[in-house]
C-alpha cells in the first residue's frame, strides 16, 4: 500500500508542467477585464428602461389610433375638447359646445383620452 502511494507521489511529481512565468497581459486587455464588471449593469438597466419607453409609446400609438367620434380628449397644450372628426393625420375637436368652435390638431398633439367616470346609479 505504501509503495502505490509513494509511486503516485513520485509520478505526480514529475508529471507536473515546470513554472513558467506568466505573459504579462496588454493594456487593452486589462482595461477590458475592469470595465466589462460595470458596463454589464449599465447596459442591463438600460435595456429595461428601453423596454418600458418601447411599452408606454406602443399604448400611446394604439391610442392615438383608436381615436373616433365623441371621444372626449385633453391636448398636449390642455384643451380638452370632443373629437368631431378624425382624418389620416388630423382631428378636428369641439371645444365650446354653446359657441360651437371647432379646432384642428394633428394627431400627435392629442395627450390622452379622457374616461368619464360612469353615471351614479339611483336608488
Amino acid at each position: 500500500m505504501i509503495e502505490i502511494l509513494t509511486l503516485s507521489l513520485t509520478l505526480a511529481q514529475t508529471t507536473q508542467p515546470t513554472a513558467t512565468a506568466p505573459t504579462p497581459m496588454s493594456g487593452a486587455e486589462v482595461f477590458f477585464r475592469q470595465i466589462l464588471p460595470l458596463l454589464l449593469p449599465i447596459a442591463i438597466i438600460w435595456w429595461f428602461m428601453l423596454r418600458g419607453q418601447r411599452r408606454e409609446k406602443k399604448k400611446y400609438q394604439d391610442m392615438i389610433n383608436t381615436l373616433k367620434r365623441n371621444d372626449r380628449v385633453q391636448t398636449i397644450g390642455g384643451i380638452i375638447g370632443t373629437v368631431v372628426d378624425v382624418r389620416d393625420n388630423e382631428v378636428t375637436l369641439k371645444v365650446d359646445e354653446s359657441s360651437n368652435v371647432k379646432i384642428r390638431f394633428v394627431r400627435g398633439a392629442i395627450k390622452e383620452v379622457l374616461r368619464e367616470p360612469p353615471p351614479p346609479e339611483k336608488k
